[in-house]
């Protein structure tokens, strides 16, 4: 078994790459505005988000530059339209061209002017259209200098810069493809409340002002403006402390509230009268005297209002009845929040900002007839897997609320959990979240992170996306990455670094570390499908791309290291350790009659594995000094929750002794002709990153698309299979639909998506669909076209197998 050395984190002396990522307007040594004790310039009649980012940003130029605030020559003004009157005369006098900024969401320019003021021969100018804009800009140029979004939640230290210098010109950004952007944190009981309490904000439950105030800050960063709030009971719920909801607004974040929590309210930490009291028919003045409570206390603050009713926490909702009556119920309902949100906050209650998630047992009352108000945005929810369930119609993306996606990057809940390890790849976040922008879903997009750490990068990508649809699209999830990898780790190791994630995803989307058993929780224990020599195959590609992680971290610079163990280093050893636990130990289950051994060399290794893991996550827990300590959790974490959870491993014991012994070679039975999908002409997209092989067919939305490719089949009789990766179709209900025709002869295949059941828990453990086509195949060389009416369809593979 390959082992890291705990070298890995220690420095090595190799050659370090300590270059810096930066934009191009952005240089060590070009002409241009010198940035090193530049004076930031705000008006003390802007918003306070605008003295926040001020303040960070003189911190940031200090940090990279080492030259104190005054100490150089340079001026940063940074403003708002309307609340900068410096700002607003040089728009006035033609010095800067704002015009893109007149009336627009959370856009910024950044501009070099000349003479901005008498004795002040040249400036950056930072003009945002509003609070948020300025505030973005503001942290661009710190994002600009080298002081990523992660400086602080993934300890990623900027590198020493003294000389920097603005080039001059006018650069433009915004408006967001996506209006509201933002986050969920959620299932926070392993991780982020206990750490906020006992390390971060000792003395309390954890998740206060202190604790929410860095998460403020990560979304400016990140060119985030929502948040959904921690809301399980570990957790105080976030208006408890109306410091929070002050502090919010200071930073400009519009908090918003889950699928479960209508009208801001934390049901499990704020409902304290009993359970069955929550229920709108028996209770009904109860129920709307508790939700108008909020809309009284905080209908000055800039909020999304989540409107409907679900139960206490994630459950249905409690009373109502057959379908009909809760229909009637939550239409009810809809008009008792609109005339609470119309005293409160405004009058004109179509111009406040409204969601109705049709969440699981939720989305089936929409599709008996539920009618939600026009200006109410629908939010559409994934399966929790990450394939989103359903998008807009032609019909609801006239509405005036429009449409968002609530995505799971994270996830607590039925057939298995997912809390410890991030794998989501970034593909698919891309692929499904890309089709949704195409039909329509514009308006709100919230990723389930569950913690933050360690989803950075998912996180990231999720609100790159959301930023700029078509400038991230254009950069193709690989260019993202090494970018990401530049920014935060490395910009010489970029390449090598965007290549082992690119692996580390790939290898666990087959299986996702928290989903290493074959059957689900309450059921008898049975065997993984894979043989012993398929899954040493595996652990194989498991180790290379360790030798690949070892290498590159002696060249990582030593300010950089916690960085690379949290953002990289952790997950991609973790997982492969934890393969390592579930397919030796099963290995020695398998041949312990057979081989003891062999059977006793694998205990070793599964029991070796297991320890790893203990030993990275210590090594987690002393990062930066025990910034970490008790963050991570390895999954499952106890007892909570069983029926979702993974079964703890049970490791072969000790045996006497542990023979060394060469690695079994066992032949895979059966053989398989592939078809080669890089060859497949036609109108299919490619889709890298996705996958068991890193690469798929993609549909594409609103048109059809064929495609065809060659094959040899040898002697003998054969039949297909298709594997597609279980996303949904465009529209609502309707089967996946493609045709596989060989030779000219057809077969049309349909599979039906229903969630919840038996067929789609399997299918998104496994992240795949397997299609047995009928009929057989003669020898000889055929033509195979691929053929697909709508978007949705994701082909992984396409085999040919012995009848």
């Amino acid at each position: 078994m390959l082992r890291a050395a705990w070298l890995l984190w220690l420095a090595v002396l190799l050659p370090q790459s300590a270059r810096a990522q930066r934009p191009d307007w952005i240089s060590t040594d070009a002409p241009g505005l010198p940035l090193a004790g530049a004076t930031v310039v705000t008006s003390a009649g802007d918003h306070a988000v605008v003295a926040l980012a001020a303040a960070d940003l003189r911190r940031d130029l200090e940090t990279v530059t080492g030259k104190p605030e005054g100490s150089g020559t340079t001026q940063i003004w940074a403003g708002t339209l309307g609340k900068n009157p410096a700002i607003d005369r040089l728009i006035a006098t033609g010095k800067l061209d704002a015009r893109q900024l007149n009336g627009a969401w959370e856009s910024f320019v950044i501009a070099t002017v000349k003479q901005p003021a008498p004795g002040v021969p040249s400036a950056l100018v930072i003009a945002g259209s509003d609070r948020r804009g300025t505030a973005y800009g503001v942290y661009e140029v710190s994002r600009a200098i080298g002081v990523s979004p992660w400086h602080w939640w993934a300890d990623v230290t900027p590198l020493r810069q003294p000389a920097l210098h603005v080039r001059p010109g006018t650069r433009r950004f915004g408006p967001p493809s996506i209006k509201y952007r933002g986050i969920f944190l959620n299932d926070e009981d392993w991780g982020l409340t206990p750490w906020s309490a006992t390390v971060f904000e000792p003395g309390t439950r954890g998740m206060g002002p202190k604790t929410y105030a860095k998460v403020f800050e990560l979304l400016l960063r990140l060119k985030a403006n929502t948040l959904w709030p921690a809301m399980h009971k570990i957790s105080p719920a976030f208006n408890a402390d109306p410091e929070d909801a002050k502090l919010a607004d200071r930073y400009g974040i519009v908090m918003g509230s889950s699928h479960a929590e209508p009208m801001l309210r934390n049901n499990v930490g704020e409902w304290t009268g009993d359970t069955h009291d929550y229920d709108y028919g028996k209770n009904p003045s109860g129920v709307r005297a508790y939700w108008e409570e909020r809309a009284r206390t905080n209908g000055k603050y800039e909020s999304i209002w989540t409107l409907g009713m679900r139960g206490i926490h994630d459950s249905g909702m409690q009373g109502a009845g057959d379908m009909p009556t809760r229909r009637k119920f939550l239409e009810s309902i809809f008009a008792d929040q609109r005339a609470m949100l119309a005293r409160h906050v405004s009058p004109t209650v179509e111009h406040v900002p409204q969601v109705f998630t049709p969440y699981k047992e939720v989305l089936d009352i929409y599709r008996a007839g539920l009618v939600v108000p026009d200006d109410v945005t629908l939010m559409w929810p994934d399966d929790n897997f990450g394939y989103i369930r359903r998008f807009p119609t032609p019909e609801e993306r006239k509405r005036g609320g429009g449409a968002g996606i609530y995505y799971h990057l994270s996830y607590l809940g039925a057939p298995l959990s997912y809390l410890w390890l991030s794998t989501t790849p970034p593909a698919l976040i891309g692929e499904e979240m890309g089709r949704a922008y195409d039909l329509g879903a514009d308006r709100m997009w919230i990723a389930n992170v569950g913690d933050i750490k360690p989803a950075e990068l998912a996180t990231d990508y999720f609100l790159s996306l959301a930023w700029d649809v078509p400038g991230t699209r254009a950069l193709g999830v690989e260019g993202w990455t090494r970018r990401w990898a530049a920014e935060n780790i490395a910009a010489g190791e970029a390449d090598a670094i965007a290549a082992i994630l690119a692996e580390h995803h790939r290898l666990n989307f087959a299986r996702r570390p928290e989903h290493l058993q074959w059957y689900l929780p309450g059921q008898k224990a049975r065997m993984s499908p894979y043989s012993i020599a398929e899954a040493d195959a595996r652990l194989a590609a498991f180790d290379r791309n360790l030798l690949r992680l070892q290498t590159v971290v002696g060249r990582i610079p030593d300010m950089r290291r916690d960085a690379f163990f949290e953002l990289l280093g952790y997950s991609v050893e973790a997982a492969a350790s934890a393969n390592r636990r579930f397919f030796a130990a099963e290995a020695h289950d398998r041949l312990r009659d057979a081989d003891l051994p062999r059977a006793l060399h694998l205990g070793a290794e599964a029991r070796a594995a297991d320890l790893r893991i203990a030993e990275l996550t210590k090594a987690y827990d002393a990062l930066a000094g025990g910034k970490w300590r008790g963050f991570i959790a390895v999954e499952p974490a106890d007892g909570q929750w069983k029926s979702y959870r993974l079964t703890p491993p049970i490791l072969p014991a000790p045996g006497a002794t542990v023979p060394a012994v060469p690695v079994l070679v066992e032949p895979v039975s059966g053989r398989k002709i592939m078809l080669d999908l890089r060859k497949v002409a036609g109108s299919w997209r490619q889709v890298s990153g996705l996958g068991r092989n890193g690469l798929v067919l993609g549909s594409r939305v609103g048109r059809a698309v064929t495609g065809a490719a060659p094959v040899d089949l040898p002697a003998g009789q054969w039949r297909a299979e298709i594997d597609l990766i279980p996303a949904y179709a465009d529209a609502d209900s309707e089967p996946l639909r493609l045709t596989l025709r060989v030779d000219g002869k057809a077969w049309p295949l349909a599979v039906a998506r229903n969630t919840g059941d038996a067929a789609w828990a399997l299918a998104v453990l496994d992240n795949r669909i397997s299609l047995a086509v009928p009929g057989t195949i003669a020898a000889g060389r055929h033509r195979v076209e691929l053929l697909a009416a709508s978007g949705g369809i994701l082909i992984e593979a396409v085999r040919f197998v012995p009848d």
